[in-house]
C-alpha cells in the first residue's frame, strides 16, 4: 500500500475546501486503479490537508497529478500556494 499526503498551509475555508474536495477530487480518485481510500483533515488556523491511499508507487503517483490538476482548477480562490507533497509505502497497519 502507498500514501499520498497534501498540507496546505494556507487555506481561507478548510471545510469548504473539504466540501469541494470531497464532490470533486473524491470522486475522480474513486475512479482512479488501486484508491482505497481519501480523507481530509483540518488542522486548525488555516491549514488542512488530504491522505490518499493506493496499491502501489504508481498508482498513486497517477492520481497525484490528477489531483493536483484539480487543485489548480478549483481550489484557487481558497488556497496560496502549492500543497506539500509527501508519498510513502505504507509498512504497518494497525485496524480495531
Amino acid at each position: 500500500m502507498y500514501l499520498v499526503i497534501r498540507r496546505f498551509n494556507h487555506i481561507s475555508s478548510v471545510a469548504e475546501a473539504a466540501r469541494r474536495a470531497e464532490s470533486g477530487i473524491g470522486q475522480l480518485l474513486k475512479q482512479s486503479p488501486g484508491f482505497q481510500g481519501y480523507y481530509v483533515f483540518d488542522a486548525g488556523d488555516g491549514i488542512g490537508g488530504s491522505v490518499s491511499l493506493f496499491d502501489s508507487q504508481e498508482a498513486a503517483q497517477a492520481a497525484n497529478e490528477k489531483a493536483l490538476a484539480w487543485i489548480r482548477s478549483s481550489l484557487v480562490d481558497m488556497i496560496d500556494g502549492e500543497p506539500e507533497i509527501t508519498m510513502g509505502e505504507v509498512l504497518a497497519v494497525v485496524t480495531p
